[in-house]
């Protein structure tokens, strides 16, 4: 039998928390684990603490979880509030949020201040769905939230929630006292609709709720809803011009369609206008900064596809995938700074998804488009319903997707040969611009060529049958070979004054250069859809383009660079190519068969070079 003095006891379990714990949760913990006392299922003081870590991106995101709410109330007007007061070094920002929307009943409103209280619990339909957003936003950015509504005039009930408050509670259950009504909104918030804030810097620019001689209680109205958060001191940037004009831009994207509906969203008394990364909404910013007659981008498909809600699962709902291309044509021909800046076409957001009107996710998905700049030029637009969350990994604060496998497939099968349809279509343009040659004279490499001809050992020679029409032969080739803005006289002029002439093409089957030898002239084509345009010829152009300008603006003339430049070096050096090749395949139909293949061959190991 074993020794009952001999057995050695478990030490009782110690506390490790932290000193800045909530003290009640570690009354409450002791009792439970000294005295044996219940055990809630949540521990108030710890868990309202830790749902102030609940990850959002940024303040914007948190402060959308107010708008989503609004919205879903019915709301005409928000408005949101970003106030700093105090010296440089020792500011304090507090944020609010007011919606006009349905408002709330006392008992609704104390049901709303819980944590997983809510009338919508789950339903797909809306943009909330757990009853959770408000409050573990408002704490992520302050530790007290104070929520005012009302459904009467001058009849607000308000609640607080208070992280500090709460963690000093010793009780096992922590319980809501009721709302607190009041028939006037305190000093600090009054303010807030009344009062200029200090961004913006002028209050020209600030479309103030209530304004002078106006009655604020009329202003706000029979119903609606504010929340406020004192003293924040978790928030994304410093100032509140930095998080103003953060929330302006995000939201003008965000609630687009809600916007373009009629809502009216205030960001610092500054009304957000509708932002479309899509640019089909004819009203949506980007539209006052165009005079070009397109303004809107065209719609290319909108295809309806069925979705598993779960995979293998039979249940199905349908999502919405729209394709719209850019005007390239015009827009290409815009600045740099109202592509870049105002138009913001480079902002990489070629793929936008949006939950029950509310957008979801804005950037680059190559796995459905591509890496390649052409993306710049389309746009492709996913709408999706709430049911359908599980399927797109939308979290419970709407932050992003997370496709699924099997519904990424599913949009790829949908629409893969239309994007790699609009992606060759807007290669072709981008090839045929980049190698447009203006005006009626020979480029550089032309010119070169066709002089250094005089020094070359052994020179081009023409047929007999050539020699004999050469006059109308180059007429009819000058005609094939017109150049944009070129009459035929001038090509004329220019293919008889050059042997050597340079061309595009834009075929995914062609080497990257071809060659013919046609009445003494050597006539170069380059493929702008092989990879060697992209990585090499463009590239080489665009620098001595920038090369040019960076001359003309120090007031040398380029004409130097442009004759000695690499782009140069490069097209005689296919052309010296394609002279040889014509020298050696004259009059020889196998030396021709051999270079054709090598030629190919060449190609497609290049080819795979430069992708692989």
């Amino acid at each position: 039998m074993s020794n009952p003095e001999n057995t050695t006891l478990a030490p009782e379990p110690a506390l490790t928390w932290s000193p800045d714990a909530p003290k009640g949760g570690k009354a409450v913990m002791n009792r439970v684990l000294k005295d044996g006392a219940s055990v809630p299922l949540f521990f108030a003081q710890t868990l309202i603490s830790s749902l102030r870590d609940v990850g959002y991106n940024n303040t914007t995101s948190a402060i959308c979880e107010h708008v989503d709410n609004a919205i879903q109330a019915k709301a005409t007007e928000v408005r949101v509030f970003f106030r700093q007061t105090g010296k440089k070094g020792d500011t304090v920002i507090d944020v609010a949020v007011y919606d006009n929307g349905l408002g709330m009943a006392p008992n609704v409103l104390k049901v709303a201040t819980s944590f997983g209280g809510s009338m919508n619990f789950n339903n797909r339909a809306g943009i909330g769905r757990f009853g959770m957003g408000m409050k573990t936003a408002a704490l992520s950015m302050s530790p007290v939230m104070d929520l005012y509504s009302w459904q009467e005039p001058r009849t607000y009930y308000s609640m607080t929630l208070d992280v500090d408050a709460i963690g000093r509670e010793r009780t096992n259950t922590v319980e809501l006292p009721d709302p607190t009504l009041m028939t006037e909104l305190p000093d600090e918030l009054a303010d807030l609709f009344s009062k200029p804030l200090s961004f913006p810097a002028s209050a020209s620019e600030q479309s103030l709720m209530v304004e002078k001689g106006d009655d604020l209680d009329d202003r706000l109205g029979a119903h609606g809803t504010i929340i406020y958060m004192p003293c924040c001191d978790r928030l994304t940037h410093a100032t509140a011009r930095t998080l103003a004009e953060h929330a302006m831009k995000e939201m003008a994207r965000v609630y687009r369609r809600p916007i373009e509906e009629g809502l009216k969203l205030y960001v610092n008394n500054r009304l957000v206008e509708a932002f479309d990364p899509t640019y089909a909404m004819a009203g949506a910013r980007h539209a006052r900064f165009l005079d070009t007659p397109e303004k809107t981008s065209r719609l290319m498909f909108a295809k309806k596809v069925s979705i598993p809600l779960r995979e293998h699962g039979a249940e199905t709902d349908d999502i919405v995938i729209r394709l719209y291309r850019l005007p390239i044509e015009q827009w290409s021909t815009l600045t740099r700074k109202t592509l870049r800046n105002d138009l913001q076409v480079f902002n990489g957001l070629t793929v936008t998804m949006l939950r029950n009107d509310r957008e979801v996710f804005a950037g680059a998905m190559p796995d459905l488009t591509t890496r390649h700049t052409v993306t710049h030029w389309y746009r492709v637009q996913i709408d999706f319903p709430g049911e359908l969350d599980e399927a797109f990994g939308v979290a419970a604060n709407k932050q992003g997707v997370r496709l699924k496998g099997y519904v990424k497939e599913a949009i790829k099968k949908a629409i893969g040969d239309d994007i790699t349809t609009i992606n060759d279509e807007i290669k072709r343009y981008q090839g045929a611009q980049a190698s447009a040659r203006k005006g009626a004279q020979p480029s550089a490499a032309e010119a070169r060529a066709t002089d250094a001809d005089l020094h070359q050992a052994k020179p081009l020679e023409l047929t007999p049958d050539e020699e004999a029409q050469v006059e109308a032969n180059l007429k009819t080739l000058a005609i094939a070979l017109r150049r944009d803005g070129e009459t035929d006289e001038e090509a004329f002029a220019r293919v008889k004054a050059s042997k050597y002439l340079i061309e595009f093409k834009h075929d995914e089957y062609w080497p990257f250069y071809h060659v013919e030898h046609r009445y003494g002239r050597v006539i170069l084509t380059i493929n702008t859809a092989h990879p060697f345009f992209e990585h090499l010829y463009e590239p080489l152009r665009k620098l001595g383009s920038t090369q040019a300008s960076d001359d003309e603006d120090g007031g040398e003339a380029p004409a130097a660079e442009a004759q000695d430049g690499p782009l140069v070096a490069l097209e005689l050096l296919l052309l010296s190519l394609g002279r040889a090749q014509a020298q050696v395949t004259a009059q020889n139909e196998d030396a021709r068969k051999i270079l054709e293949t090598l030629r190919r061959e060449w190609s497609e190991a290049y080819r795979v070079q430069l992708t692989a």
